[in-house]
């Protein structure tokens, strides 16, 4: 994301009030991108910014923040839930570290010729997701 006016911008135009503990989430994952924050640090992060912070306000907002399409989940071993800022440039993929993670976007997609060979007629593909996950050098 370009910067954390844009977000903010982006977040009230949609129709949500800005309150202290949503401003405060909007910072720590501005301040983050680039990296992948559980639920608890992205809650130890913001609380430590807005101390009125509480665990159920992360999970609310981050519900909202992924049906506006400003955050990305992924699950790690598929049982923990990681967020990120959605990247808004050019379609790619990520590389994630599960020690630090830290995530580095791929161009490479090797879905681009999939969709055309689906051979249902009656299914529509929308998006599509695809992750590496790893550990990178620093872990």
């Amino acid at each position: 994301m370009d910067s954390l006016n844009l977000l903010i911008d982006i977040f009230k135009n949609k129709g949500y009030k800005l309150t202290n503990q949503r401003k405060a989430l909007l910072e720590v994952l501005y301040e983050n991108d680039g990296n992948v924050l559980s639920v608890e640090d992205l809650y130890s992060k913001t609380k430590s910014k807005c101390s009125q912070t509480n665990l159920s306000t992360i999970y609310r907002n981050l519900e909202i923040l992924e049906e506006i399409n400003l955050v990305h989940k992924t699950l790690i071993d598929n049982t923990t839930a990681f967020y990120k800022l959605k990247c808004e440039d050019s379609h790619h993929h990520h590389l994630i570290c599960k020690g630090c993670g830290k995530t580095e976007a791929i161009d490479f997609c090797p879905f681009k010729d999939f969709k055309n060979n689906i051979p249902n007629n009656n299914f529509k593909i929308t998006e599509h997701k695809f992750e590496l996950f790893g550990y990178c050098k620093i872990v």
